[in-house]
Protein backbone atom coordinates (compact mmCIF):
# COMPACT_ATOMS: atom_id res chain seq x y z
CA UNK A 1 0.00 0.00 0.00
CA UNK A 2 2.81 2.42 0.86
CA UNK A 3 4.46 1.76 -2.49
CA UNK A 4 1.22 2.49 -4.38
CA UNK A 5 0.73 5.77 -2.52
CA UNK A 6 4.29 6.86 -3.24
CA UNK A 7 3.94 6.01 -6.94
CA UNK A 8 0.66 7.91 -7.17
CA UNK A 9 2.24 10.97 -5.60
CA UNK A 10 5.19 10.81 -7.96
CA UNK A 11 2.86 10.56 -10.94
CA UNK A 12 0.88 13.62 -9.87
CA UNK A 13 4.09 15.56 -9.18
CA UNK A 14 5.22 14.66 -12.71
CA UNK A 15 1.89 15.78 -14.16
CA UNK A 16 2.11 19.13 -12.40
CA UNK A 17 5.69 19.63 -13.52
CA UNK A 18 4.70 18.97 -17.13
CA UNK A 19 1.65 21.22 -16.89
CA UNK A 20 -0.74 18.38 -17.71
CA UNK A 21 -4.26 18.12 -16.37
CA UNK A 22 -5.65 14.61 -16.44
CA UNK A 23 -9.39 14.85 -17.03
CA UNK A 24 -12.34 12.66 -17.92
CA UNK A 25 -12.24 11.78 -21.62
CA UNK A 26 -15.65 13.32 -22.22
CA UNK A 27 -14.42 16.65 -20.86
CA UNK A 28 -11.68 16.58 -23.49
CA UNK A 29 -14.25 15.94 -26.23
CA UNK A 30 -16.35 18.81 -24.87
CA UNK A 31 -13.34 21.10 -25.39
CA UNK A 32 -13.05 19.81 -28.95
CA UNK A 33 -16.74 20.37 -29.64
CA UNK A 34 -17.06 23.80 -28.05
CA UNK A 35 -13.79 25.31 -29.21
CA UNK A 36 -13.94 28.05 -31.86
CA UNK A 37 -11.81 26.24 -34.43
CA UNK A 38 -12.03 25.13 -38.05
CA UNK A 39 -14.08 21.87 -37.78
CA UNK A 40 -12.30 20.17 -40.68
CA UNK A 41 -8.83 20.92 -39.30
CA UNK A 42 -8.74 17.92 -36.94
CA UNK A 43 -6.56 14.84 -37.53
CA UNK A 44 -6.62 11.61 -35.54
CA UNK A 45 -4.72 8.40 -34.88
CA UNK A 46 -6.18 5.52 -32.86
CA UNK A 47 -5.70 1.86 -32.03
CA UNK A 48 -5.24 -0.67 -29.26
CA UNK A 49 -3.18 0.17 -26.19
CA UNK A 50 0.28 -1.32 -26.08
CA UNK A 51 -0.55 -3.08 -22.83
CA UNK A 52 -3.84 -3.82 -21.17
CA UNK A 53 -7.49 -3.25 -21.98
CA UNK A 54 -8.64 -0.27 -24.03
CA UNK A 55 -7.65 2.06 -26.84
CA UNK A 56 -5.44 5.08 -27.46
CA UNK A 57 -6.65 8.11 -29.40
CA UNK A 58 -4.70 11.21 -30.41
CA UNK A 59 -6.53 14.26 -31.76
CA UNK A 60 -4.55 17.09 -33.31
CA UNK A 61 -5.43 20.54 -34.65
CA UNK A 62 -3.12 23.38 -35.67
CA UNK A 63 -5.12 25.87 -33.57
CA UNK A 64 -5.69 23.60 -30.55
CA UNK A 65 -2.62 21.40 -30.18
CA UNK A 66 -2.69 17.67 -29.52
CA UNK A 67 -4.89 15.72 -27.12
CA UNK A 68 -4.33 12.16 -25.93
CA UNK A 69 -7.23 10.02 -24.71
CA UNK A 70 -7.22 6.52 -23.27
CA UNK A 71 -10.58 4.75 -23.05
CA UNK A 72 -12.02 1.31 -22.34
CA UNK A 73 -15.45 -0.28 -22.56
CA UNK A 74 -16.75 -0.66 -19.02
CA UNK A 75 -19.66 -2.55 -20.54
CA UNK A 76 -21.16 -2.79 -24.05
CA UNK A 77 -22.97 0.53 -23.53
CA UNK A 78 -20.51 2.68 -21.59
CA UNK A 79 -17.01 4.00 -22.25
CA UNK A 80 -14.78 5.35 -19.52
CA UNK A 81 -11.42 6.96 -19.83
CA UNK A 82 -9.02 9.82 -19.22
CA UNK A 83 -7.23 12.36 -21.33
CA UNK A 84 -5.00 15.42 -21.40
CA UNK A 85 -3.53 17.94 -23.80
CA UNK A 86 0.02 16.87 -24.61
CA UNK A 87 1.01 19.74 -26.93
CA UNK A 88 -0.20 23.31 -27.37
CA UNK A 89 0.57 23.34 -31.09
CA UNK A 90 1.30 20.98 -33.96
CA UNK A 91 4.92 21.78 -34.75
CA UNK A 92 7.18 20.46 -37.50
CA UNK A 93 8.10 17.40 -35.43
CA UNK A 94 4.50 16.42 -34.62
CA UNK A 95 2.96 17.21 -38.01
CA UNK A 96 4.31 14.08 -39.82
CA UNK A 97 2.88 11.89 -37.03
CA UNK A 98 -0.71 12.90 -37.87
CA UNK A 99 -2.51 11.85 -41.07
CA UNK A 100 -3.28 14.36 -43.82
CA UNK A 101 -6.40 14.72 -45.92
CA UNK A 102 -4.44 13.46 -48.93
CA UNK A 103 -3.47 10.22 -47.17
CA UNK A 104 -5.35 7.06 -48.07
CA UNK A 105 -6.71 6.62 -44.55
CA UNK A 106 -10.12 6.62 -42.98
CA UNK A 107 -12.14 9.55 -41.73
CA UNK A 108 -13.68 10.40 -38.37
CA UNK A 109 -16.28 12.87 -37.14
CA UNK A 110 -17.64 14.04 -33.81
CA UNK A 111 -21.43 14.21 -33.86
CA UNK A 112 -23.52 16.64 -31.89
CA UNK A 113 -27.28 15.91 -31.73
CA UNK A 114 -29.69 18.71 -32.71
CA UNK A 115 -30.89 20.72 -29.73
CA UNK A 116 -34.45 21.20 -30.95
CA UNK A 117 -37.03 19.86 -33.38
CA UNK A 118 -36.54 22.87 -35.66
CA UNK A 119 -32.81 22.29 -35.76
CA UNK A 120 -33.38 18.61 -36.56
CA UNK A 121 -35.65 19.53 -39.47
CA UNK A 122 -33.11 22.04 -40.76
CA UNK A 123 -30.37 19.43 -40.57
CA UNK A 124 -32.50 16.88 -42.42
CA UNK A 125 -33.11 19.43 -45.18
CA UNK A 126 -29.38 20.15 -45.52
CA UNK A 127 -28.60 16.44 -45.72
CA UNK A 128 -31.23 15.91 -48.42
CA UNK A 129 -29.89 18.84 -50.45
CA UNK A 130 -26.31 17.61 -50.10
CA UNK A 131 -27.24 14.12 -51.29
CA UNK A 132 -29.08 15.61 -54.26
CA UNK A 133 -26.16 17.81 -55.30
CA UNK A 134 -23.67 14.95 -55.18
CA UNK A 135 -26.03 12.61 -57.01
CA UNK A 136 -26.37 15.06 -59.91
CA UNK A 137 -22.74 16.09 -60.36
CA UNK A 138 -19.31 14.40 -60.49
CA UNK A 139 -17.70 14.45 -57.07
CA UNK A 140 -15.05 12.82 -54.93
CA UNK A 141 -15.48 10.83 -51.74
CA UNK A 142 -13.53 13.51 -49.86
CA UNK A 143 -15.80 16.30 -51.11
CA UNK A 144 -18.87 14.24 -50.27
CA UNK A 145 -17.60 13.53 -46.76
CA UNK A 146 -16.78 17.19 -46.10
CA UNK A 147 -20.13 18.43 -47.40
CA UNK A 148 -22.03 15.86 -45.33
CA UNK A 149 -20.15 16.84 -42.17
CA UNK A 150 -20.99 20.47 -42.83
CA UNK A 151 -24.63 19.50 -43.41
CA UNK A 152 -24.86 17.80 -40.00
CA UNK A 153 -22.86 20.63 -38.41
CA UNK A 154 -20.11 18.37 -37.10
CA UNK A 155 -17.82 20.33 -34.74
CA UNK A 156 -14.77 18.21 -35.58
CA UNK A 157 -13.88 15.91 -38.47
CA UNK A 158 -10.98 14.93 -40.65
CA UNK A 159 -8.54 12.18 -41.63
CA UNK A 160 -7.94 9.31 -39.24
CA UNK A 161 -5.55 6.38 -39.16
CA UNK A 162 -7.19 3.61 -37.15
CA UNK A 163 -6.67 -0.10 -36.66
CA UNK A 164 -9.35 -2.03 -34.79
CA UNK A 165 -7.20 -4.86 -33.49
CA UNK A 166 -3.68 -3.44 -33.73
CA UNK A 167 -1.64 -0.23 -33.43
CA UNK A 168 -0.69 1.99 -36.39
CA UNK A 169 2.99 2.91 -36.55
CA UNK A 170 2.02 6.55 -36.02
CA UNK A 171 0.43 5.60 -32.70
CA UNK A 172 3.70 4.14 -31.44
CA UNK A 173 5.56 7.23 -32.66
CA UNK A 174 3.17 9.54 -30.82
CA UNK A 175 3.39 7.45 -27.63
CA UNK A 176 7.19 7.68 -27.76
CA UNK A 177 7.06 11.43 -28.41
CA UNK A 178 4.78 11.99 -25.42
CA UNK A 179 6.03 9.13 -23.28
CA UNK A 180 5.56 10.90 -19.92
CA UNK A 181 1.90 11.62 -20.67
CA UNK A 182 1.40 8.10 -21.98
CA UNK A 183 2.72 6.62 -18.74
CA UNK A 184 0.61 8.96 -16.64
CA UNK A 185 -2.62 8.25 -18.53
CA UNK A 186 -1.93 4.51 -18.53
CA UNK A 187 -1.67 4.54 -14.74
CA UNK A 188 -4.89 6.55 -14.40
CA UNK A 189 -6.78 4.28 -16.80
CA UNK A 190 -5.49 1.11 -15.16
CA UNK A 191 -6.81 2.42 -11.84
CA UNK A 192 -10.26 2.89 -13.40
CA UNK A 193 -10.15 -0.59 -14.88
CA UNK A 194 -9.09 -2.16 -11.59
CA UNK A 195 -11.91 -0.39 -9.74
CA UNK A 196 -14.47 -1.65 -12.27
CA UNK A 197 -13.01 -5.16 -12.54
CA UNK A 198 -13.31 -5.02 -16.32
CA UNK A 199 -10.33 -7.31 -16.85
CA UNK A 200 -12.53 -10.00 -15.35
CA UNK A 201 -15.32 -9.41 -17.87
CA UNK A 202 -18.04 -6.87 -18.60
CA UNK A 203 -20.29 -5.74 -15.77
Amino acid sequence: MVTVVVIDRLIHVLANALGMRVRDWQDILTDVIEGDRDPEGWRAVAGQRQRGVGEDLYLGHSAAGVFHLKTYAKNPYELQGVGTRVARKVDEDIDPLLPRRTDDDGRFAVQRPPESEDEAKSMATRIEETLKVHAEAPTTSEDFFTDMMEAVDSPAFGPMEYELSDRPDRLDDLSETFDEADELLSKELDDLIDEAGVDRGFE
